[in-house]
């Protein structure tokens, strides 16, 4: 019996996963470089949709401390679990919005110390209680100042080898509405394709009303895409996004502006599309 490629990867979203990587990954903390390893791992925990980079235990260069496991975050305790938790496909997952201290795998809590005096810095890490795993340790990414993949700077969080954007240019005729407030409409948008997400339109900046659109104060970083600037309907919450100077493999959608399916109603090709529920989904 065939099976869906996506339902595959969905089922295995509870399991504790690994796979070594071949690059040279680097991070600094108060000033120099703390890790500096090819010997890397990604590791994603149970129902962490994107991956975080584990370590050799020698290839960090600073003081590796134990903390209490009582210190360890639990879902509940973040309110990220059961109710009003993310969800993608039907399932509960765990987006970089939920803090790298929530567990879903047993393991001891650590810190990474770097520096001396005042100017020591600590960042978190976690030792899993897996086999596989031993040896290593797995950083929160945000912990770091900058991280580097070879000699290129690395954003947001880690790449994952088996996830990838595609962007097409189209003729599709693409109309945003919301509360029956046109808000753009577009024969010439720009389809990124990054399953399981639903598909975003880009849409050209002279075919969106942005005379209804405010700047936002909101920023965040994708690993493919670059720094995205969000934009808002007044006295409302985000709906749209456009990256100014996106990494080379977005640079096709450079100032286009992107509206969070989940928050405004799109139209293509006359069929209008069901807001489909993400993280992103109003919760």
């Amino acid at each position: 019996m065939s099976v869906r490629v996506r339902d595959l990867l969905m089922r295995e979203l509870d399991t504790l996963r690994y796979e070594p990587i071949d690059k040279r990954i680097r991070a600094t903390l108060a000033e120099g470089t703390v890790i500096d390893t090819t010997r890397a791992m990604l590791v994603w925990e149970p129902k962490r949709v994107v991956p975080t980079y584990a370590v050799p235990v020698e290839d960090v260069a600073g003081e590796i401390l134990s903390l209490p496991r009582s210190e360890t975050g639990d879902p509940d305790a973040h309110g990220v679990a059961p109710m009003g938790a993310p969800r993608l496909a039907g399932q509960v997952v765990f987006d970089p919005s939920v803090p790298f201290d929530v567990r879903t795998t047993e393991g001891e809590p650590l810190t990474i110390r770097a520096g001396a005096g005042e100017a020591a810095r600590d960042a978190a890490a976690f030792r899993a209680d897996d086999p596989a795993l031993a040896g290593y340790v797995i950083v929160d990414f945000d912990g770091f100042d900058t991280w580097y993949e070879e000699d290129e700077r690395n954003v947001g969080h880690p790449r994952d080898p088996f996830h990838r954007i595609d962007i097409v240019h189209s003729s599709r005729h693409v109309r945003v509405e919301r509360d029956g407030v046109p808000l753009a409409e577009s024969t010439a948008p720009r389809l990124l394709f990054e399953p399981p997400l639903p598909v975003r339109y880009y849409l050209p900046p002279q075919d969106v009303r942005v005379d209804l659109l405010r700047p936002s104060d909101t920023r965040t970083f994708c690993a493919y895409k670059g720094e995205a600037s969000y934009l808002s309907l007044e006295d409302d919450a985000d709906i749209a996004w456009t990256y100014p100077a996106p990494l080379r493999e977005a640079a096709v959608v450079t100032d286009h502006v992107a509206f969070f399916n989940e928050r405004v109603d799109i139209v293509v090709d006359g069929t209008p599309l069901e807001r489909p529920v993400t993280p992103w989904s109003p919760r």
